[in-house]
């Protein structure tokens, strides 16, 4: 007799499979009219439909239900969204891209994210009273890094095809890629200071008062300091990042070689080919979360490595690739559908422990906005000059870092750093109390601003008729009549498109392909600030993708 299971396992797939079908009804309207990603529309639906609402997803119920599996759950759910992404994101970079813009990358990774990270915790201290100074760098580690996620929506789409330039794109896709693994050596470090005291007890002994380790921590002699640096070396810095890079390069290496070698010998189809960054982000997530390094560092290099030689991406353009960005969405659908429903909205007033409000939290958010990212690139953009040519393009870099789904990763992975709260210090237990809330929330605000700040900058654009980049023209194949015209494109013959500016290189030279209007001073901008009337274009060239 048919009996009516509304389980959790039912619900869940139901709410993300009719939110899948509703979203790709209207997806081209909504990214490409409305520039608005997957990511804010998925954590309204998780939010509305999640415990503070409709109660029909909560991720306590999930499972066996037991105290504390939701920071499991979450913890593995934003290691495999993130994971697979970075694997994918570093194979579509230009090939050998790492080695050729290495400057830039060195100057967003080590002054940037220390200024970043600084300017963070600066605005912690400043909003949430009964902090500490240590603690408060450890809510800033969590939140420096940009958004892998997000970024790549910032890099790759509709409206970075149209007013984004190449370079700026790049870097940004590629900083996101990496300093998501180089937070670590920012967290350690405020971790291991924050131990000074804190991971000692006080005994007596024959009347003699002492400092007894606890745990891995330092005490209040200054020597202990130097035991905490020499164990965030080499801790953090050899085993979590250069083993991971290491690891990442050899395990992209080898996949590198063993594609070739299959395709030379015609032993691998079309499938398997264009799920290999899916499977390989897989088996790095796995297997350096076994050995304990850092499983983001090692799959983005690890995409960077399968495509060193540039043939890998090639040859997914040749195969008609929509399999990776087609999980790009589903995994966007469904992580950030979940973080909506694990915000702990009940955290976010706490006056009486942390001293946390919602107005706090509000002033705090807008000012990690303006002070976060901005001014650091502010300072460092004129070490970059071949890739932020200008002031504009840095206030575009330094804007759009959003926060997102590694700032919760770093969050779950730093309350496994510290003991329980019944085991835990005053000052341990200030920085579990607060971390939570503090970090959920700049996600949301991020979130929400960063995610209806393009659709407000289009309108801008569109009522100071900024001209589209019509640059680096490539023409495409239509696979169907019922394809759309891709953004700042337009219909060639019955079968192609023109498509310009896009994010992957032509498989040609790039310094051979033309350009489709005179030069001006504005060619060496990245974002696109031309305005005016129109021009006349003449179309020299148009390097043709073979997808024969």
């Amino acid at each position: 007799m048919p009996t009516l299971d509304a389980s959790d396992l039912n619900i869940v797939v139901s709410v993300l499979g009719a939110f899948t079908v509703i979203y790709g009804l209207v997806a081209v309207k909504i990214k490409g009219v409305w520039y608005i990603g997957e990511a804010l529309p998925a954590v309204l639906i998780g939010m509305i439909l999640g415990p503070i609402a409709a109660k029909l997803l909560d991720p306590k119920r999930w499972g066996s239900a037991v105290a504390d599996q939701q920071d499991a759950i979450t913890l593995g759910v934003m290691r495999v969204m993130i994971g697979i992404q970075l694997v994918i994101a570093g194979y579509q970079l230009p090939a050998r891209y790492l080695l050729l813009h290495y400057k830039p990358l060195i100057v967003c990774l080590v002054p940037i994210m220390a200024l970043m990270w600084l300017a963070t915790s600066v605005c912690v201290l400043a909003t949430i009273p009964k902090v500490s100074l240590l603690a408060t760098l450890v809510i800033g580690a969590c939140v420096t890094s940009t958004d892998p996620i997000l970024s790549q929506a910032v890099a790759k789409g509709p409206f970075a095809d149209k007013y984004v330039a190449r370079p700026l794109r790049e870097i940004i896709s590629a900083e996101a890629g990496a300093n998501d693994g180089f937070a670590s050596p920012f967290l350690m470090l405020a971790v291991n200071l924050l131990r000074l005291t804190e991971n000692r007890r006080e005994t007596i002994v024959d009347g003699t008062q002492n400092l007894v380790e606890r745990g891995r921590g330092i005490g209040e002699d200054t020597s202990d300091v130097g035991i905490a640096l020499g164990n965030w070396v080499i801790e953090t810095l050899l085993y979590i990042v250069l083993l991971a890079i290491a690891y990442g390069a050899v395990t992209g290496y080898c996949a590198r070689v063993g594609v070739r070698f299959s395709l030379s010998r015609r032993w691998i189809d079309t499938e398997s080919y264009l799920l290999f960054p899916t499977a390989l982000g897989l088996f790095i997530v796995g297997t350096c979360g076994a050995i304990g390094t850092s499983d983001l560092l090692a799959c983005f290099v690890a995409g960077c490595a399968l495509n060193w030689d540039g043939q890998f991406l090639a040859e997914t353009e040749r195969r008609h690739d929509e399999v990776n960005s087609c999980i790009d969405v589903l995994l966007n659908f469904g992580g950030f559908m979940y973080l909506g429903t694990a915000i702990p909205w009940q955290e976010f007033h706490q006056p009486d422990t942390t001293g946390i409000t919602f107005p706090r939290l509000f002033a705090l958010g807008v000012l990690v906005i303006l002070f976060r990212r901005i001014p650091a690139m502010l300072i460092t953009y004129k070490m970059m000059p071949a890739v932020v040519k200008n002031w504009r393009e840095a206030v575009f870099m330094g804007y759009f870092g959003p926060i997102g789904v590694g700032a919760v990763y770093y969050l779950q992975h730093t309350r496994l750093l510290f003991p329980k709260e019944h085991a835990a210090s005053s000052r341990e237990r200030e920085l579990l109390d607060a971390i939570c809330p503090v970090v959920y929330f700049l996600v949301l605000f991020s979130i929400l601003v960063h995610g209806l700040s393009i659709p407000i900058l289009s309108a801008i654009y569109r009522y100071r008729e900024v001209q589209p980049i019509t640059e680096d023209a490539v023409e495409i194949r239509r696979r169907s009549i019922y394809v759309p015209t891709p953004v700042n494109a337009f219909t060639g013959d019955g079968d192609t498109f023109i498509v310009y500016n896009r994010f992957f290189r032509p498989l040609v030279n790039i310094a051979t392909l033309p350009l489709v209007r005179p030069r001006s001073h504005n060619d060496n901008d990245s974002v696109s600030t031309e305005s005016g009337g129109k021009k006349q274009r003449q179309l020299l060239d148009i390097h043709r993708v073979d997808t024969t």
